[in-house]
């Protein structure tokens, strides 16, 4: 029987992320339009199509990986379940953390304007390297998420192969030694999007601190659009920092296994790290005025039918 407390957070954490699931097929409908309309696609495009993607496969997955959790717990229980789901879920993860970790850069290069020669290099030639650096991403995570499949594999082998009791026990635990420290090799790159993104959003605050601070000092009495903007910037900037720092906790609690399954803190995690790209999802619907054309445009010709019909 599912604790209580488990079953309120695996319930919270699927309104969560069918609120995800919302925002992002909005943010992938207007960048998938865009593209379309475009011949060439623009390095946002790329980094914006696959982030979107990605969160709406991994929360479509999340929210039917919940809901087996909740109504078919024993199947969920069982190792034919629960050793794909370990590895999807790796898989889709660590891809979300690395696409978001390159739109956090991509915001860093195009907004600050530091003249160091590394920064007009990487400005010159960051076109080209999108889709490399998208490409060397999913391949990070399929590489992080091979550990799991092996595991499956080996677990298969050892049921058929004949062995002593005393044997079978030495094999079981020298595998799980080994594979133990085959995870933590293969999972210690995941490291990198998170320097990648705290570096980029760090000199990114940096920058726009510096240039707000600028026009309050020449700014007039009265209210200048431009230093909004730069502050709503910061604001977004450091909500989307805060998120992804969360959100990478969680996901290492979750695939470490730091707390037993359906505990309260494994619980807790779960609601964290569904809230935390829909939270990232929103900020983006709300900091961009082309995702918030779309459900203005949908709720305005919703409420035009309804007061249609109504007549």
């Amino acid at each position: 029987m599912m604790p209580s407390f488990a079953l309120l957070c695996l319930s919270i954490a699927i309104i969560e992320s069918m609120a995800g699931i919302l925002g992002t097929g909005i943010i992938l409908a207007v960048c998938s339009s865009s593209c379309i309309r475009s011949k060439t696609w623009s390095p946002y495009d790329m980094i914006m199509v696959s982030v979107s993607s990605s969160r709406f496969i991994l929360q479509s997955w999340t929210t039917l990986d919940f809901s087996m959790n909740i109504f078919y717990e024993p199947i969920f229980e069982t190792e034919n379940w629960t050793a794909p789901a370990k590895i999807i879920f790796t898989f889709l993860n660590y891809s979300s953390l690395w696409f978001g970790a390159w739109l956090n850069v991509f915001y860093c290069i195009k907004v600050t304007r530091f003249t160091q020669p590394f920064f007009t290099w990487l400005k010159q030639r960051f076109a080209r390297l999108v889709p490399w650096m998208l490409l060397t991403s999913c391949l990070c995570s399929i590489t992080a998420a091979i550990p799991f499949a092996w595991d499956i594999y080996g677990g298969h082998n050892n049921f058929t192969a004949p062995s002593s009791l005393t044997n079978a026990s030495a094999m079981r635990t020298t595998r799980k030694d080994t594979l133990s420290i085959l995870i933590l090799l293969s999972n210690a790159g995941i490291g990198v999007p998170l320097i990648l993104s705290v570096a980029s959003s760090v000199l990114l605050i940096w920058s726009l601190w510096i240039h707000t601070r600028r026009m309050q000092n020449n700014a007039s009495g009265s209210r200048d659009p431009s230093l909004e903007a730069h502050i709503n910037a910061i604001k977004s900037v450091c909500s989307f920092l805060i998120l992804y720092i969360i959100y990478f906790t969680c996901v290492l609690v979750i695939v470490f296994s730091v707390f037993s399954p359906l505990s309260n803190g494994d619980s807790i995690c779960v609601v964290l790290m569904a809230a935390c790209p829909t939270g990232h999802t929103l900020v983006l619907i709300w900091s961009n005025p082309k995702f918030r054309e779309l459900p203005a445009r949908i709720w305005h010709r919703t409420n035009c039918h309804v007061r249609t019909a109504s007549m």
